[in-house]
Parts: structure tokens; sequence; C-alpha cells
């Protein structure tokens, strides 16, 4: 019996193995750029139980991807990555459909099953998502094998940005009309599932595990999680991604809501989500040359600075034009791009960094506790977004007072202003990334960790 993964050879294996993140970004761009806006403006939530749902979900999510590379960093040898991806894909696609599937009940039973729906579907993205994290490392013992990996990966990533940001709603209305408005982001989530599912049940037919070399034995978490406290360059890098997360979630998930609301064009608001999902892939190249230059915790203070002027600007003066408004969110997507860099750069050194001074090489570990907070940060940033809005007297679906409009703008320039200036803080303390240290470019980031 032939295999499917032998039909499959060099780089077209690997090519075929990276369009996976073309399926898990059409599942976690959908939830990063529309699912607070569908809970607010679609099922009309209350904007405070939309972002209360969401930050719980969200920090549920860093604790189950915590729990999965826990799980998975032990006894790697001896599992079938492949089938578990195989296992995996059809559940996951069914839990992100109810995700997005409007509650047969109202009222108090109503909101707990929104939030059960969306607590189930990050369970089920932690438990396919990890698993495949983990295969992208052993597809290949090549350095430059997972080098193509990573920058494929990331160009499939952008693919599902601009299908996502473009698609969900022309999709959606296709294929479910749009006689009540929660139909067409349904019928949108079905037709993702659909092609997600599919491609990681290719995918993972089509897996062969080439890592050669045996799994070092997982630490001790309690050596590991004292060695993290101890090493200060992650507790440093981690406060200033933190703080980078909270001010650009903030900006991101503004998008929807500044151009249906201040600008009186929501369609132009989708079209800057595609255009900042393309700008990503352009910009990482950019970054990565002048990281070389000036070094990375440099390049991490010059992107912030520049991010902070143009917040400043935007606070004192606001935009009020559409082309305005779009040219300034791509400009402050090449400073997130930027920041993201440095972060994915440095991160892998933080590792050296802890073994040289606390005598424990943490690998797993350092990731786990990374998306972990990350996934805190996200949900923090959407109850200030929310917290913000309902400050200013937001009621969804409805014409907003000039004061209104004036406390939403606050919001969306202050807050990240703000998160940058205490991210700098963070990184003036963060003992890595001078010009004169390691600064070898780093495989492009997954690009869910980037938009």
């Amino acid at each position: 019996m032939i295999r499917p993964a032998s039909l499959l050879h060099g780089r077209g294996r690997l090519l075929l193995f990276a369009f996976g993140d073309f399926a898990f970004n059409l599942y976690w761009q959908s939830i990063m750029l529309f699912l607070l806006f569908y809970y607010s403006d679609v099922l009309e939530l209350r904007m405070g139980v939309a972002t209360a749902i969401y930050m719980v979900a969200s920090v549920w999510d860093g604790i189950a991807n915590l729990i999965a590379g826990i799980y998975f960093d032990r006894g790697q040898s001896g599992r079938r990555y492949g089938a578990i991806l195989i296992a995996g894909s059809v559940p996951l696609a069914l839990t992100f459909v109810l995700t997005y599937a409007p509650p047969p009940v109202h009222g108090l039973a109503g909101i707990l099953l929104i939030g059960a729906f969306h607590m189930l579907f990050r369970t089920a993205y932690a438990a396919v998502n990890v698993p495949y994290l983990v295969m992208s490392a052993r597809i290949s013992p090549d350095p430059g094998d997972r080098s193509f990996v990573a920058g494929a990966r990331m160009l499939f990533g952008t693919a599902a940005v601009v299908s996502v940001a473009l698609l969900t709603v022309p999709v959606g209305t296709a294929l479910f009309g749009a006689q009540r408005p929660a139909d067409a982001f349904f019928g949108a989530a079905v037709a993702f599932a659909a092609i997600g599912a599919a491609i990681l049940l290719l995918v993972g037919a089509t897996y062969r595990d080439d890592l050669v070399a045996a799994q070092p034995p997982a630490a001790n978490m309690r050596a590991t999680f004292s060695s993290l406290a101890r090493n200060r360059a992650f507790a440093t890098l981690m406060a200033a991604m933190m703080a980078m997360i909270v001010a650009t979630t903030v900006l991101n998930k503004s998008v929807l809501y500044y151009f249906k609301y201040v600008l009186d064009d929501p369609a132009a608001g989708q079209l800057a989500l595609a255009t900042m999902g393309v700008i990503s892939a352009i910009a990482v190249p950019l970054w990565m040359a002048l990281g070389r230059l000036v070094g990375l915790r440099a390049l991490w203070l010059i992107t912030a600075g520049a991010g902070m002027a143009a917040l400043a600007l935007f606070a004192i003066f606001g935009i009020y034009g559409t082309l305005a408004m779009q040219v300034f969110l791509v400009a402050m997507q090449v400073m997130i791009v930027g920041l993201n860099f440095v972060f994915w750069a440095l991160l892998p050194n933080t590792i050296e960094y802890g073994e040289r001074a606390t005598g424990l090489h943490v690998e797993g570990g350092v990731f786990g506790v990374a998306a972990l907070l990350q996934r805190i940060a996200i949900g923090v940033a959407t109850a200030i977004l929310g917290w913000g809005f309902v400050s200013a007297g937001y009621v969804a679906n409805a014409r907003q007072s000039a004061e209104t409009l004036a406390g939403m703008r606050a919001t969306v320039a202050l807050v990240p202003l703000a998160f940058l200036a205490l991210s700098c803080l963070a990184m003036l303390r963060h003992p890595l990334g001078h010009a004169r240290d390691r600064r070898d470019a780093p495989e492009p980031p997954p690009q869910e960790a980037v938009i």
C-alpha cells in the first residue's frame, strides 16, 4: 500500500504542509477581525458583555495552549501527529461554525451559550494548532527546509487574512442570503470551516515526520517556571510583548467600528484590513535588514517611537477621510510588523540567556508561557476597548453623538499610545538585542503573531 506522503517529495511536500497555515488563519483571523464586531453589532450584545465573553475565551485560549504544549512536549517520538491533525480537523471546523451560530435562546441562557461555543472553539483550536506547530519543527532536520516552511506559512497566512477580510460578507451572503445580519457571518463560517477542514485533512494525510534526533526529556515544571522567573531577558521581553499586544489589538479591533460609525463606510474598513494583511508580508524583509543594521532592541524603540508619534498626531487632529484612515492604518501595520519581528527574533535568544543565568535549558516552557501571556494581553485589550466605548456612550447600530465619537477616537488613539510607551520602558531593561549581540535573521513569524 502506497502512503499518501510518498506521493510528494522535496519542496512540494513542505509547501503542502505550510498550506495548513492557510486553514488555521481562516479561523484565527476571522476570530480576531470580526467576532467582537459580530457580537456587538450583529447579535447586538451589550459591548460590556461582548468584550467579557471575548476576554474570558482569550485567557482560556492561552491556558489551553500552555496545557497542550506541556502535554505534547512529553513523549513526542511516540505520537503520530498527522493522525492527530486528521482527528481534530472536523471537530475544529464544527466548533468554529458554532461560534458564529445565532443562539436559539435569548437572555442569560443565550449569552452563556455564546460563551460556551467560543470556549469550545478555543479549546479545539489549541488541541489541533499546537501539534501543527510541533510538526513544523519535525518535518525536516534541515534548517533550510524549516526556513522555507516558515516563509511559506507566512505567505499562506497573508492570503488567509486577505480572504477573510474581503470575502466574509460576500461569501456568507451568497450562501445564506442577507435576510438577517447574522446569516452572512454564519454562511462565511460554514464556507471557511469546510475549506479549513479539507486542507487540514490533506495535510495530516500527507505529513511525514523527518526528525531523526531523539527529543530531550521534558524538564520538571516547577524547575521550568523557576528558571523563567529568573530569566531577565524573558521577563522583560514578555512585559514589552504584552504591552505591545494590548496596543496593537485595541487598534486593530477598532477598525470596523471606526469606518462604520466615524467614516460611514463599512466596506472600506474591510478593504483596510485586507491591505494591512498584504503589507505584513512585504514589510518583514525590510525589518529583518534594518534589525541587522541597528540591533533588535534599538529597532523596537525606533519602531514604537514612530508609532507613538503617528498616534499622537491622530489624537490631536483626528482622521475623517476614508483614504487617509486607510493610509494611516497601513503605516501603523508596518510598525506592528516591526515590533512582532523583534519579539520573534528575541524570543529564541532568551532560551540561551536563561540557560547561562540559571543552568536550565527551557524551550517548551518559553513558547508555552509566551502564548499564554499573549492571549491574556489580547483579552485585556478587548476589555479596555469595550470599556472605552461604553464610557463614551457607544450604542450598537445607532447614530453616535459627537461626544461619543470623540470618546471612541480617544480610546483608539490614546490607549495604544500609552501601552507602546510602556513597551519601550520594558525594552530599555532588556539585556539582549544590542547591535553587538547575535543578529542572524530569524525565521519569519507565523501570521497570527503579526496581525
